[in-house]
């Protein structure tokens, strides 16, 4: 098992069971590796690049992956917080189960990826762009979107949601009638429409 460095080329390496905390991986290139019920608090990915991968039950808090760049990788029943991963590229990526929270997409790129059955806490993507995006049984708490946000076929109908904040964001979102009908309320409030009774 090749350990975890700066600019390191990682092929086909499986980490079991593995303490990753603390290590500084900035640059790493992690190319069809395993990552299965791994500690990794504070683990530093700074702009890495994974491809191929699969993260099974990993553990983490505070983890950096800003600026990484994730393609066709899985994330199985994670258990995040406060996940740094702005101006990350992510694209055909699966996340799976699990709970994430307090993760910070702002700037990221978001291509064809899959939130399913995941519980998450915080999610801020402020002037992120996502493009074939699904949101399938999951809860989002609090979603946070700005101006610069773009969506294009971002499908959260899949999700409960229960405050969205920056709801000029949400233009090119999918969402359902119940959806609408909860978010009613705040977009009154946002254009500044009295509803009387």
């Amino acid at each position: 098992m090749t350990p975890l460095a700066p600019d390191v080329v990682l092929d086909d390496e499986t980490y079991v069971d593995t303490d990753l905390s603390g290590q500084r991986a900035g640059g790493a290139r992690l190319l069809d590796c395993r990552f299965e019920r791994c500690r990794a608090d504070g683990l530093q990915l700074r702009r890495a690049r994974l491809s191929g991968c699969t993260l099974v039950e990993l553990r983490a808090v505070d983890l950096d992956v800003a600026e990484s760049q994730w393609s066709d990788t899985t994330l199985e029943g994670a258990r995040l917080g406060a996940v740094s991963a702005y101006g990350a590229q992510l694209t055909r990526v699966a996340v799976t189960g699990g709970k994430l929270d307090y993760v910070n997409l702002r700037g990221a790129t978001l291509s064809d990826v899959t939130f399913e059955g995941v519980v998450l806490g915080e999610l801020d993507l402020s002037d992120a762009t996502l493009t074939d995006v699904r949101l399938l049984d999951c809860r989002l708490d609090v979603l946070s979107l700005s101006a610069g946000t773009r969506l294009e076929r971002v499908d959260l109908t899949g999700a409960t949601l229960h405050v969205v904040n920056g709801l000029d964001g949400l233009r090119g979102a999918t969402v359902s009638e119940t959806q609408l009908f909860e978010l009613a309320p705040l977009l009154a409030d946002h254009l500044g429409i009295v509803v009387a009774d």
